[in-house]
């Protein structure tokens, strides 16, 4: 059996957007990164979406904005974004530990 994973914790519609975003942001920053490996076909195909969830991205806090949520909760935020596996996703961004050589 899995372990359940803790609850999200409350967030408006648009904080949700905003995670969901960064999440997706993420994840093709991380297939771009070139100290991974990979090739270069898939990087292009990832940067092309990146360009779109960048959008996304600024949409969704240009909503909160809007809305009068001018404050990111740091805290909730962070706790919504390891719920989602966030560290393991962001990690793929970072440069990859040296292989001793």
């Amino acid at each position: 059996m899995l372990p359940e994973l803790p609850p999200l914790p409350a967030l408006t519609r648009a904080e949700g957007e905003l995670i969901d975003r960064y999440l997706e942001a993420a994840d093709l920053l991380g297939r771009i990164n070139p100290a991974r490996s990979g090739d270069t076909y898939g990087g292009l195909r990832a940067a092309q979406a990146l360009v779109r969830k960048a959008a996304q991205l600024r949409d969704a806090l240009t909503l909160m904005h809007q809305r009068g949520e001018t404050e990111l909760h740091g805290d909730t935020l962070a706790r919504a974004l390891r719920v989602l596996d966030g560290e393991r996703r962001a990690a793929r961004v970072a440069l990859p530990p040296d292989g001793g050589g």
